[in-house]
């Protein structure tokens, strides 16, 4: 009675309830298959998700297992691999992006009907995002009310790793990792942003541990500043599912009952994450338009060719808390939340700059590029997304740097021009980036490409304007 183990965002042992089903019922294939999900996927994220197949692999091998990988359109892969393993069931876990959650159950109707068992398995979220309503019914709007509702919520219990994973009499073929090439796109990138980067499910435990024992504590008071290794570092573990939700969220629990003070705000994040897959399950308009209708029409430029918008992408708009989020971003693949809000802010409001812009961009570079939190997180901070009040917030580069970086310690590491003596960290940007910007730390710092003052009131009198 073989089973096979669909991998996808949940590349892990521990805490993986399909994996705890599939290896009570007899030999399990795990197996991971490369479809247009995964070939649509911008650089970063395409090239840190093999680093974590790579992660996978090696720990089912030290199981007595093995990763199957296989490449092509999910069903015909599936029917492919049923046939040559004999399985009777497939299992995995389940995917809330309205796509590929429409496509799962389709395949679940295709092989029902074949009398293959189609089982689909939480995991990836803490609270099933259609099983949290309002009380007059339908889904929640506001992070407030939907945080009130289910932080007191039982959660259920995590979930060993298995101590053995049954294995088949005879393994499937496989295709070789390294002929996928998933990191071509990132050409001299890789190198660079490789160095930040610690894969793996071993990797995530030993941070989220480190996290509660020593960073937690101060976590609320530290968390906004850029220059302080003080948030949990937690993200790009989740989205790659080398951690669940739910251990993070019963560590948290524990610290909150062993009266560390942080613990509170880092289990509220846990719950902004939920949120965001709230509204991409309920509204998932959220991915793709503005979420609030009444942004239709608004004057955002659109033009990615723009002097302005190139500089921004390039990290080199003049003003140095923007360029430094977006070169930390260039050189580890991640971007510090208060930093990413004020980046976001600054493209959105002072550049008057489509957020589709920014989400695309995102897209491509991020590692922990997570698709219902980054379309979440751009509506909010350019005022057509939930919970996105006042809109006409706009944030100050300068006074967030004076209020956040006020020893300048976060724009010293990564923006190099000007210093006699960089640091490493600042000169990376410059081996990580394209060739063709022809950029180098020995040139001068840019002036502004827009004054603050000016984007400020550009975007403010687009406001009023439009009657908001």
């Amino acid at each position: 009675m073989t089973t096979l183990l669909w991998f996808r965002r949940d590349l892990r042992l521990s805490d993986h309830p399909a994996l705890t089903a599939a290896c009570k019922r007899g030999p399990v294939v795990p197996v991971f298959i490369r479809d247009t999900s995964v070939d649509r996927l911008g650089a970063a994220p395409k090239w840190r998700l093999g680093l974590s197949l790579e992660a996978l692999a090696s720990m089912l091998e030290d199981k007595g297992s093995r990763l199957i990988l296989r490449s092509g359109k999910s069903s015909e892969v599936l029917t492919d691999l049923v046939q040559d393993t004999g399985a009777t069931r497939i299992l995995c876990s389940r995917s809330y992006h309205p796509e590929i959650e429409r496509r799962d159950f389709k395949l679940k109707e295709k092989f029902d009907a074949q009398d293959i068992e189609f089982e689909m398995h939480e995991g990836h979220v803490i609270f099933d995002p259609r099983s949290v309503e309002t009380k007059s019914g339908g889904p929640y709007k506001v992070f407030s009310p939907y945080w009130k509702a289910v932080k007191g919520r039982d959660v259920g219990a995590n979930l060993k790793a298995p101590d053995k994973i049954p294995t088949p009499s005879q393994w499937a073929t496989s295709e070789n990792l390294n002929d996928w090439n998933l990191g071509q796109a990132m050409r001299c990138g890789a190198e660079v942003v490789r160095r930040y980067t610690d894969p793996g499910e071993a990797a995530a435990q030993a941070r989220l541990a480190r996290f509660i024992d020593e960073d937690v504590a101060g976590y609320k008071d530290r968390r906004d500043f850029p220059a302080d290794d003080a948030t949990s570092g937690l993200s790009e573990y989740l989205t790659y599912g080398e951690i669940s939700p739910r251990q993070c969220w019963h560590a948290g629990q524990r610290a909150r009952h062993e009266g560390k003070p942080g613990a509170e705000a880092f289990l509220r994040e846990l719950g902004w994450r939920e949120f965001a897959y709230h509204l991409m399950v309920n509204m998932p308009r959220i991915l793709t338009d503005n979420w609030r209708e009444e942004w239709d029409g608004f004057p955002w430029r659109d033009d990615e060719r723009a002097a302005e918008i190139k500089a921004w992408k390039q990290a080199r708009t003049g003003i140095p808390l923007v360029d430094a989020g977006l070169r930390e971003m260039y050189v580890t693949g991640r971007m510090h939340n208060r930093v990413r809000m004020i980046v976001a802010s600054y493209l959105t409001k002072h550049l008057m700059t489509h957020w589709k812009v920014g989400l695309r961009w995102f897209e491509d570079c991020l590692t922990d590029w997570d698709p219902a939190s980054n379309a979440m997180g751009w509506q909010w901070v350019a005022g057509s997304g939930p919970d996105a009040a006042p809109y006409f917030r706009v944030f100050n580069p300068v006074t967030q740097r004076e209020k956040f970086d006020p020893r300048r310690a976060y724009v010293t590491r990564w923006i190099a021009e000007g210093q006699d003596d960089p640091p490493e960290t600042a000169l990376a940007y410059f081996e990580s980036i394209p060739r063709r910007w022809n950029m180098s730390p020995d040139d001068p710092y840019p002036e502004p490409v827009v004054r603050l003052d000016e984007g400020r009131q550009r975007a403010l009198t687009a406001y009023e304007n439009r009657g908001f």
